[in-house]
């Protein structure tokens, strides 16, 4: 069952609407070919499947959701953009469904983190993929900024908490091929890399800090944290400052490395 521990409100859908292909998946681009059939778990707003959808023009993508939630936004943003080789649908990635050996390629990103049981979930995913196909996941690892900031290790340390309890993985991208072998993936097919985040012009963050200012006043998390007992409202207005203090910092820099993997079947 999942685990997340937000929802798809409006500042959470914020955070996820800015990811694209080039920018959350450029470890899996290299080897899209333009007829291939490629499924993408955890699609949420949609910007990632849009994008991949553009590097398989002859192909057809389909993202699920564990819920419908963000689903219209995503599929008016392909029609906003006129991409039709697409189509969006709730789906669960502990029992997909879909037969054995239906797709080329299989993505997720930041959804492995989420759920209780990712090696089940890549035993699914690897179902799923056609013989030769890609298996492609990237998780977040670790985090690091500028300056000290009190309010953002409260969010980062609060975050872990809340995930561990309820049953997540947080920041797991150090051990994504070890999970992929116990999946069942050999160890000579799974390739291993990393990536970056950084956010420190004006702009970048505006986007980053003001959206999770706006995610710890105003979500699901927020919500969980409180009645769960595991902060308490003016614990996370002193996150709230902290991250409005990184936003309005001009030497404020944010960075947040991730593993990746690609694994053929």
């Amino acid at each position: 069952m999942p685990v997340y521990t937000t929802d798809h409100s409006t500042t959470v859908l914020q955070t996820h609407s800015w990811r694209t292909a080039t920018n959350s998946a450029p470890h899996l681009l290299p080897y899209l070919k333009p007829d291939m059939k490629i499924l993408d778990i955890g699609c949420g707003p949609g910007t990632i499947t849009v994008d991949l959808a553009r590097h398989i023009p002859t192909g057809h993508i389909t993202g699920i959701e564990y819920t419908d939630d963000p689903l219209p936004e995503a599929r008016s943003l392909a029609a906003s953009q006129g991409i039709t080789n697409i189509d969006f649908a709730v789906g669960d990635i502990h029992a997909l469904e879909f037969e054995d050996d239906s797709f080329d390629v299989v993505h997720v990103h930041q959804v492995l983190q989420h759920i209780a049981d990712p090696v089940h979930a890549l035993r699914e995913m690897r179902r799923v993929v056609k013989p030769g196909g890609i298996v492609a996941a990237r998780e977040s690892a670790d985090m690091t900024w500028y300056p000290e900031n009190e309010g953002i290790a409260g969010w980062k340390e609060l975050t872990m908490r809340v995930a561990k309890a309820k049953g997540g993985n947080p920041h797991p991208g150090r051990m994504i091929h070890v999970w992929a072998k116990q999946a069942g993936f050999e160890d000579g097919k799974v390739k291993r890399s990393a990536g970056s985040w950084c956010f420190s012009t004006a702009e970048e963050r505006a986007y980053w800090g003001g959206s999770m200012e706006g995610r710890i006043r105003s979500s699901g998390f927020a919500t969980i944290a409180v009645e769960g007992g595991f902060a308490r409202e003016e614990e996370l207005e002193g996150i709230a400052r902290g991250w409005r203090a990184f936003v309005e910092d001009e030497e404020g820099w944010f960075g947040l490395m991730h593993g990746e993997i690609l694994c053929w079947k």
